[in-house]
């Protein structure tokens, strides 16, 4: 059973106008005049990161040429691949079975990201730790984001000792609850974050280690199936990994039986467009 979780610090990437114009003739036209719709480059370069992380991870893992990948979206936004390489049983080995990949994509601050499980559903979140987007104050991003929390959790993030503390808790919080809601494939703002709770496990993160000990009680019930993976990018940026049950019946094993889980490798433009036709 197979895994992927790939990162790629598009921050810090300055394209040159040849590099970017390489970059969006390895896109579908579709995707290209979606990423130039952007007000911001920043927001054009994650955009461009995620559909090459995508694309990138298609062709390497699921053995598809690059010119015949076709990525759509659901109605909700959740990309997919259209076009899936069909799998004969000849193809395997006499004790093998075919698992069909789940994936996904996320970006945001420095960073897009990409993680990818093969049998089980799979939703990622990245979230920069020290942002108030739209609020002058952590209080105030605090009062306006209330409702999407539950007692629990708000008890979690105010009882940290600094003011840093307590945003990192909160956007723990919230990566965990935009993993889930992306695994099932509602999105975040297609499913009531309340009936979603973190118990955090007490473990610190750390950069190049990935745990996976944190606890979701959903419908205020302790939830088995899903598992969630937490981990750094650096320490300003959390990443959330949600696997859940089988992405059909039979199709793969328990997220409760996976092997230990690894932390997420960095990829620089090369590789991500070094399979590229």
């Amino acid at each position: 059973m197979g895994s992927v979780r790939w990162a790629f610090r598009c921050g810090s990437w300055m394209p040159s106008r040849s590099e970017w114009l390489h970059a969006a003739r390895r896109v579908q036209p579709e995707e290209k005049e979606r990423i130039g719709r952007f007000a911001f480059a920043r927001d054009a370069k994650s955009a461009m990161a995620g559909r090459l992380l995508m694309r990138r991870f298609i062709c390497e893992k699921m053995q598809l040429p690059w010119s015949e990948i076709r990525l759509e979206r659901s109605p909700r936004g959740k990309p997919y691949l259209a076009n899936p390489p069909e799998v004969t049983t000849a193809a395997l080995g006499p004790d093998e079975a075919y698992w069909p990949w789940s994936f996904n994509v996320s970006h945001q601050g420095e960073y897009a990201v990409l993680a990818a499980q093969q049998g089980l559903q799979v939703g990622v979140d990245v979230m920069k730790t020290s942002a108030t987007p739209g609020s002058s104050s952590v209080s105030e991003f605090f009062r306006v984001m209330t409702r999407h929390l539950t007692t629990r959790e708000w008890s979690v993030i105010r009882s940290s000792d600094s003011e840093r503390q307590r945003l990192a808790a909160f956007y723990r919080h919230w990566a965990l609850k935009e993993s889930f809601a992306k695994a099932v494939g509602t999105g975040l703002w297609g499913f009531d974050l309340q009936r979603v709770e973190f118990h955090l496990c007490p473990e610190a993160l750390a950069e190049g280690r990935a745990i996976r000990r944190t606890k979701m009680h959903l419908d205020d019930e302790a939830n088995e199936e899903w598992v969630f993976e937490e981990s750094l990018l650096d320490a300003d940026h959390h990443v959330a990994v949600a696997i859940g049950p089988p992405v059909a019946p039979g199709a793969g094993p328990l997220a409760s039986s996976l092997p230990p889980p690894s932390p997420f490798t960095l990829l620089s433009f090369s590789d991500l467009i070094s399979l590229a036709e």
